[in-house]
């Protein structure tokens, strides 16, 4: 019988399948695959993405240095971002704050 996977680990899939098909398989990207990843499926962030100061912006977040590649961790200090900015945007009850912290 095949194994049944929930929303959230089909999610967890796609975030590491969409990351390796930006990176062209590989196991980091450049900001050029970075940019187009995030156009395609971060819509809501792409316009900060898509000039130079704001991707610099992001690039810190996600602690990149200058010239370095994105890594899968540094990508996942962006999802944790976004899942907590998006959590507080979104939650409707306004007493509950995310406050989620990468380790």
């Amino acid at each position: 019988m095949a194994t049944k996977y929930s929303d959230l680990e089909l999610a967890l899939n796609t975030m590491v399948t969409e990351f390796h098909k930006a990176a062209g398989n590989g196991p980091t990207m450049n900001t050029t695959q970075f940019q187009t990843l995030i156009s395609k499926q971060m819509p809501a962030l792409a316009k900060t993405v898509e000039n130079e100061e704001g991707l610099g912006q992001v690039l810190q977040q996600m602690d990149v240095h200058s010239g370095d590649n994105i890594t899968f961790d540094n990508f996942w200090k962006l999802i944790n971002k976004q899942a907590i900015d998006t959590f507080n945007a979104t939650h409707k009850e306004r007493s509950t704050k995310c406050t989620c912290l990468l380790q």
